[in-house]
């Protein structure tokens, strides 16, 4: 590649990661200006003078739902939902994947056929039978119930993709292992899932910005005092009296951003190992 088409190749690629990230740009600059700053100078204009007063408030002090707590409270709702949801959908997934890619069973493609199925209605559609179903488990209106639908409408992908690993092992290995012995679990136990942290790391971090992100199903199922995070940011933006504090709002945002950015800096490496041993390949 000549020096014109590299240059070329850079520009164009510096302009879609600063068009990708201009708006969180715009986020943190904001988030770090004082509210008269922002009500006498331009939206696009570098803080003047920097200070995290914004985003203290936005965890410990800003009032939402009459609860002057900040984010504190609804980050913490967030993760006693994401951690449970994330590893059973995982799990499940996992051995369910496993199972499906083995094909012992004459009804295996019927179910994955239906997990596919499963896996293109949006929770819209089946929302009324989910709550439902969750009103007779006696868990609608608590964390238990909200877990539980997350790994539900989690359980399709998650398996579709451990499938699609499995069956590009060799069979060779399976064969091998169950020539010395070892039967269905432990050849996925010992085998199988040492082979997949790749596949894992993909659904790890697609699974947890689902969750994460939720919005809907959080609103729907967690009851009041146990909503996600998301509930709270549009708690915040609606609830406001008199002036907007445009500060608060975008520190409030990074805030509830932070853990999904982390968990993909944290995992990159194993995510894009993942993606390139065709764990989304369908």
């Amino acid at each position: 590649m000549n020096r014109m088409r590299r240059g070329a190749l850079h520009l164009l690629l510096g302009t879609a990661a600063l068009t990708v990230l201009f708006p969180l740009l715009v986020m943190l600059s904001t988030s770090l200006k004082p509210l008269e700053e922002i009500n006498n100078g331009s939206l696009f204009a570098l803080p003047r003078e920097p200070t995290l007063a914004a985003w203290q408030r936005a965890w410990g002090e800003v009032c939402i739902s009459g609860d002057c707590s900040g984010l504190s409270v609804w980050f913490a709702n967030s993760f006693a939902i994401v951690l449970p949801a994330l590893f059973g959908s995982l799990a499940l997934g996992a051995i369910t994947g496993y199972a499906l890619s083995l094909r012992s069973s004459r009804y295996a493609d019927l179910l994955f056929a239906a997990l596919l199925i499963g896996l293109f209605i949006p929770p819209q559609v089946t929302l009324y039978p989910m709550i439902v179903l969750v009103r007779e488990l006696g868990l609608f209106g608590s964390l238990g119930g909200l877990i539980f639908v997350h790994m539900v409408w989690g359980l399709a992908f998650v398996t579709l993709l451990f499938r699609n690993f499995f069956l590009s092992v060799p069979r060779d290995l399976l064969k091998s292992a169950r020539i010395d012995g070892a039967g269905f679990l432990p050849t996925f136990w010992y085998i199988m899932l040492p082979l997949s942290l790749p596949v894992c790391a993909v659904a790890l971090v697609l699974q947890f910005t689902y969750i994460w992100n939720d919005f809907l199903l959080g609103l729907t199922f967690a009851g009041l005092g146990r909503q996600p995070v998301t509930v709270a940011l549009n708690t915040l933006a609606g609830s406001q009296f008199g002036p907007q504090e445009y500060n608060v709002n975008m520190a409030a945002t990074m805030i509830a951003a932070l853990p999904t950015i982390l968990v993909y800096f944290l995992s990159g490496r194993l995510f894009v190992r993942g993606i390139a041993a065709g764990a989304v390949k369908g």
